[in-house]
């Protein structure tokens, strides 16, 4: 069996760790936390491995999981490489937008080095373990690592895709984008809808219907087919209203960066004059700092 060590078994560590057991093909053996204690219950939620407090006490593994916060990886990464990893090992990190490069002083000592990131919610570990099933999972390293990181995310039940090399950044501002952004969308939307009048109990099922339908368009048409409404329609004097409502000066903001984006991606639906109008609509007015 393909003998897997994990330093920090935080929620993803442990995670990770337990679906790697159940699939039959690998055995956690050391699992290396700060405190006894955490190490412990790691090991009882996993169902198996050694708790470990000290990077000496590690035994010489196949692969080697930093489940570590992201600003600690390339510390651990320096103390990992002090210690007999063998070479050949594969020693990688599960951070959603730093790549392999922090794990160089373990490629310095022989190792493949790479990341897997789950594009999944580990919030609650046992939930997580039960519903993990053909979760895509993002790779990046170099070449022997992705292959092996490919191997578990198809054992655990992930679906792997590879990265760009240096695209951990950009990967990770789209999925910040589409559910990060979407909440603050939301919240700026339930302000104007308040604004303008509408009752409390309505701004759900005002907002959440218009905005499931506009998502599922967008997914299912691509975004330029399913973009509507007064930009795409070229309606400047709508735009200038939208504006003329607001009183914050980031929220105009926002709306006037957000607006020449949907100029952009309105491309030739828009005619060079209706284009040129909205353009100005949407430009900050002088003095405003915007």
């Amino acid at each position: 069996m393909i003998r897997i060590n994990i330093i920090g078994a935080g929620r993803l560590g442990k995670t990770l760790a337990a679906l790697a057991r159940r699939s039959g093909r690998y055995r956690v053996q050391d699992v290396m936390t700060r405190g006894a204690d955490s190490a412990a219950a790691a090991c009882a939620f996993i169902g198996t491995g050694r708790p470990v407090t000290a990077w000496a006490e590690l035994a010489a593994a196949d692969l080697y999981l930093l489940a570590v916060p992201d600003a600690a990886i390339a510390d651990c990464a320096l103390r990992l490489a002090e210690t007999e990893v063998p070479a050949g090992a594969v020693v990688f990190h599960a951070s959603g937008v730093s790549g392999s490069e922090l794990l160089r002083p373990a490629a310095a000592r022989g190792a493949h080095v790479g990341s897997l990131h789950p594009a999944f919610s580990f919030a609650d570990p046992a939930i997580a373990l039960e519903g993990f099933s053909d979760v895509l999972c993002a790779l990046e390293g170099d070449a022997e690592a992705c292959l092996v990181l490919r191997e578990l995310a198809q054992a655990i039940g992930g679906r792997p895709f590879q990265l760009a090399e240096g695209g951990k950044p950009a990967y990770h501002a789209a999925l910040s984008v589409a559910s990060n952004y979407l909440v603050t969308l939301t919240a700026i939307a339930r302000r104007l809808a308040g604004q303008g009048g509408v009752p409390e109990a309505l701004l759900t099922p005002l907002l959440g219907g218009l905005m499931r339908q506009t998502l599922d368009n967008a997914l299912a048409l691509g975004p330029q087919a399913a973009l509507t409404g007064p930009i795409a329609r070229g309606d400047a004097s709508t735009v200038a209203l939208h504006l003329q409502a607001m009183d914050d000066a980031d929220l105009r903001a926002a709306y006037q960066a957000l607006g020449r984006q949907t100029v952009a991606l309105a491309g030739e639906r828009l005619s060079g004059q209706a284009r040129r109008q909205v353009l100005s609509a949407l430009a900050p007015a002088e003095g405003s700092g915007s």
